[in-house]
């Protein structure tokens, strides 16, 4: 009996201990799936509403227009590509950031933030390796997706059939979305830190010839930092700016489908130290207030190259009768015979010049103006050390071999 006893006893004894391992050591789980080479794909397809990071481990894809809302922040590690999906209308994709919203996208030299097409192979190990230029798509094509829009709350300068307005609603997005506004009574706004990005192949088009620009800048504050920008094979214009107090330092427009550098609204920022090549339209078109606040902005430290062998641009400049801007120490080469200032400096006295230089014999000059009056402050010949270039090197347009001929 005892014998009986002790074998159901261990019997019982072992079940316990079984039933116990399995309890505290459970099967293993599976080993997690390998990343594919180059990290994973983040599909993005939600607005922004909470303080988010996106890493340079990933490829962030924007599967539509998303926006980084009021009281939200974006952070972008240095190094981070960020692809927009194919779409137009009110499917374009684009990267928006509200009034309120802010983006921080500090890259650098070695690493900058890549914003790009899905069509374009470019992958992280490729910017590890200081390869910044897409591996399959050639820079002069454009319109695959949309932009980068940045708006906040510094003046406009803006007006309806009723007299002036504070906000409206920003061109390449569609006027029902509340995101899209901008403009209001703060020059100081803040919408975060802009340095070292490359937005390439955008602009698509939501309708009705309303595209997206490379980056648009929408009543922007200047407690904004932006530096070192380039734009890339745009379907519409480079950069542009719609009021606002914002300052831009070393930027490039390369290759843009309509005009490199565009200002509107009053804008009363500076660009400093830039380089535009070949647009398909104006190197410059700066028009003036929309509304009774006026304000001016200073074009700086510039180079354009207005001609390739590949491709030409319009006219030089195009102003207003009403536009306030003045140009200091700015170079325009590589001119096409025809090609002028438009409309006459001569009819545009808040547009004043500085030490700028077009790149003609002495006696073409007045050629370049409507009226043949030379206005003040312009001559002819080189002045090739009107941009430092040297700030450009870690950009696609330098390592394609774009601004070589500046250096010769």
């Amino acid at each position: 009996m005892i014998n009986k006893f002790r074998f159901m006893f261990m019997l019982m004894l072992g079940l316990a201990i079984s039933m116990s391992a399995c309890t505290d050591d459970p099967d293993p789980e599976p080993e997690p799936e390998p990343e594919p080479e180059g990290g994973i794909v983040v599909l993005v397809s939600q607005n922004i509403t909470d303080d988010t990071t996106w890493s340079k481990d990933s490829i962030y894809q924007l599967g539509g227009r998303i926006a980084v809302e009021d009281g939200a922040t974006l952070t972008i590690e240095a190094g981070t590509i960020i692809k927009g999906e194919a779409g137009a209308g009110s499917n374009a994709t684009a990267l928006l950031i509200a009034r309120g919203g802010m983006l921080m996208a500090e890259g650098t030299a070695d690493a900058p933030i890549i914003f790009t097409t899905v069509a374009d192979e470019i992958m992280p190990e490729d910017i590890a390796a200081g390869n910044f230029g897409s591996p399959n798509l050639e820079p002069d094509i454009d319109g695959l997706w949309g932009g980068v829009l940045i708006l906040g709350k510094a003046p406009i300068s803006a007006s309806n059939d009723d007299g002036d307005v504070v906000e409206v609603a920003i061109e390449g997005i569609p006027s029902t979305d509340p995101n899209g506004l901008y403009g209001g009574n703060e020059p100081g706004d803040n919408s975060g830190v802009i340095k070292y990005i490359s937005i390439r192949h955008g602009g698509t088009n939501i309708g009705a010839g309303n595209e997206i620009n490379g980056l648009t800048l929408g009543g922007v504050g200047n407690g904004t930092v932006i530096e070192n920008v380039e734009v890339i094979s745009n379907q519409d214009d480079g950069i542009e700016w719609f009021g606002g107090t914002v300052n831009v330092t070393n930027a490039v427009v390369w290759n843009v489908n309509d005009d490199a550098i565009d200002a509107d609204q009053s804008w009363a920022g500076t660009l400093d130290n830039f380089v535009v090549i070949t647009p398909g339209d104006h190197n410059f078109e700066l028009d003036g207030p929309e509304g009774t606040m006026e304000a001016g902005y200073t074009l700086k430290n510039g180079i354009v190259i207005a001609n390739t062998d590949a491709r030409s641009s319009a006219d030089l400049i195009n102003i207003d009768p009403n536009t306030i801007v003045h140009f200091e120490n700015v170079w325009i080469t590589a001119i096409n015979e025809g090609q002028i200032v438009d409309n006459d400096p001569a009819d545009s006295p808040d547009v004043t010049f500085d030490g700028v230089y077009f790149d003609v014999a002495e006696a073409d000059l007045p050629s370049i103006f409507p009226s043949g009056n030379v206005p003040v402050g312009i001559f002819a010949g080189q002045q090739t050390n009107a941009a430092d270039i040297s700030v450009f090197g870690w950009t696609w347009a330098s390592q394609y071999g774009a601004l070589d001929v500046l250096n010769k």
